[in-house]
């Protein structure tokens, strides 16, 4: 079973206007809601790839309610923590003559909620793949995924790590199956600017050193590299279509990754991660199946 991890799931509440005045009332010309978080996101694409997931996390209030609908609606089985107080958090993100974002906080997670998160994780069993994604929220501790990891790290279970700088750095000792950086993050990991693929691959291997067993670096426009468990580069381009939302891009490119490499071929693996990084980043949502398999036909 594969499980994903959200610690801080949210409503996407998204407008779009013509030209924002500030100060003045502004009126929507439309709207659309949708469910998320990082580890969600992952757990959407598995589904249109015919993978079944849990989504682990906290949600909390009338808006973790609508939370847990949604993403159940969307065929995503959950097993979340139900906080007592607060409610979770809703991201209002206005589309206009420019982009402006305004991200809730979220709810206050106890240490009994957190001991509560650990009793579902006990739940995992070898051969289970564990996907921790995204920042972490200032009520947890800091080096909760580095707990996470220890607490599961007498058993035989693949762990997919999207964070970035230290957050992925600590996690490195635990060896995770997955790490995905992208060329920016991967320079900022050691104080550097890389400006060639020779240098990301460079740097991509030093990584393997420090514990990941797969290295997936996104590179934009560049595409993306893939430094296997085996030792050998994958490289692959991107796909072709009109960019229209970067949001869930990389988490779909973990998702369309782990699907690809179920049966160990991490070359599809790489072209099936590209292709559904590039069907949400064509479309105005998460990537939909049929769009992820056309664009793999670009790839393939």
């Amino acid at each position: 079973m594969i499980y994903t991890v959200t610690f801080n799931p949210a409503i996407d509440y998204v407008v779009h206007t013509g030209k924002m005045e500030v100060g003045s009332v502004n009126r929507s010309e439309s709207e659309e809601i949708y469910f998320g978080g990082k580890g969600i996101n992952v757990s959407f694409v598995l589904s249109e790839l015919g993978i079944r997931s849990i989504a682990l996390g906290f949600v909390a209030g009338f808006t973790g309610e609508a939370i847990e609908k949604g993403v159940a609606a969307k065929g995503v089985e959950t097993d979340f923590v139900h906080l007592e107080n607060g409610f979770s958090r809703i991201n209002v993100k206005i589309k206009s003559d420019n982009e402006t974002e305004l991200n809730g906080q979220g709810p206050k997670i106890s240490q009994a909620a957190l001991d509560s998160l650990f009793n579902k994780l006990d739940k995992l069993r070898d051969g289970d793949t564990l996907v921790l994604a995204g920042s972490v929220p200032n009520t947890l501790p800091s080096d909760i995924y580095e707990k996470i990891l220890e607490f599961l790290s007498d058993r035989k279970i693949k762990t997919v790590v999207d964070a970035a700088n230290d957050l992925l750095k600590n996690a490195l000792k635990y060896r995770p199956f997955l790490i995905k950086p992208n060329n920016h993050e991967l320079g900022e990991m050691f104080g550097v600017k890389l400006n060639s693929r020779s240098e990301i691959a460079e740097y991509a291997a030093k990584l393997k050193e420090m514990g990941a067993r797969n290295v997936l670096v996104s590179m934009a426009e560049d595409g993306a590299l893939l430094l296997d468990e085996n030792g050998k580069t994958h490289i692959c381009g991107v796909c072709k279509g009109a960019v229209k939302n970067s949001v869930g891009a990389g988490d779909s490119m973990v998702a369309g990754f782990i699907a690809g490499s179920l049966a160990g071929d991490y070359e599809y693996a790489l072209k099936l991660g590209t292709a559904a990084g590039g069907a949400t980043a064509f479309s105005d949502g998460l990537a939909q199946k049929d769009d992820i398999y056309r664009l793999l036909k670009q790839l393939l």
